[in-house]
């Protein structure tokens, strides 16, 4: 671990380590537990980690505004994007946005929901988008959220039964394609399955609904998927949607950092979306 981290901060082990005494020394807190068989980072030690990276966050987001305010470098917004949101979102994320301020560069990245609320927080984003965990960190704040509806999709040529009491056999008799259980879309999904009566083993887990449905249209098994999800995918012919009697929905918000002051051109950006 220290060797490590030596290499990462460019520093030999034994100047890293003489640093990290002298920190501890002026602190008056043991940030690392040392043993002759492992090195491990006390509470204290993750503490000041979290507050550092904030400072560190905010001293870069100062001079971010700066340059885009003053300097002459074309401004730029940073949106990462949770891999469960299909290319059906997108539109109205950016198509505003690009059409009343096309001098804004955007660098967009999709990412887990937990990796998002990460670099929100130490500054590598400016804007995320993501299905939120059950609790949101303190540091950041969401400016737009929506409902998201889900239809159950099957392959054209799979006929389902039409009467109540035989769809639920129908369903468990079925190869199903899911959300990947890692995320907060798949944890939804899966509460909701259940509290349905809707207790299956999926045959492939995936974290992109635009590859489930295309799969679903393929005849690799039945889904549900964004009903928005739908609306981008050109074969619709080869794809049903399963009438069912309950409806599932997840919420999609758009996050910032609460304690921070955004420039004005990601303020604007934030202002141009669409949901």
């Amino acid at each position: 671990m220290q060797l490590e981290a030596a290499r990462e901060a460019g520093l030999s082990q034994s100047a890293l380590t003489r640093q990290m005494q002298s920190l501890e020394s002026r602190l008056g807190l043991d940030l690392i537990n040392r043993t002759t068989r492992s090195v491990e980072v006390t509470e204290a030690g993750h503490y000041l980690a979290a507050e550092a990276a904030r400072l560190i966050g905010g001293v870069t987001a100062t001079l971010d505004g700066l340059h885009a305010a003053f300097g002459s470098a074309r401004p730029e917004v940073r949106v990462s994007v949770s891999r469960t949101l299909a290319m059906a979102h997108m539109p109205g994320l950016f198509h505003a946005n690009h059409q009343r301020h096309p001098e804004v560069a955007c660098r967009i990245g999709y990412h887990a929901g937990s990796t998002i609320l990460t670099a929100l927080d130490a500054n590598e984003t400016d804007i995320g988008v993501l299905c939120p965990p059950t609790k949101l960190p303190d540091s950041v704040k969401i400016t737009h959220r929506f409902k998201d509806r889900f239809e159950l999709i099957a392959p054209a040529a799979l006929a389902a039964p039409k009467r109540a009491d035989r769809l639920k056999l129908w369903l468990h008799e079925q190869t199903w394609l899911m959300m990947d259980s890692q995320t907060n879309t798949g944890q939804s999904l899966r509460r909701w399955m259940k509290r349905n009566g809707l207790s299956v083993t999926p045959t492939m887990e995936l974290d992109s609904f635009d590859l489930i449905i295309n799969l679903v249209a393929s005849g690799y098994g039945i889904a549900l998927v964004p009903r928005r999800a739908l609306a981008l995918y050109r074969r619709k012919e080869s794809l049903v949607t399963v009438p069912f009697a309950e409806t599932f929905e997840r919420e999609v918000v758009v996050l910032t950092r609460k304690h921070r002051k955004l420039p004005p051109h990601v303020a604007k950006f934030v202002e141009n979306i669409l949901f």
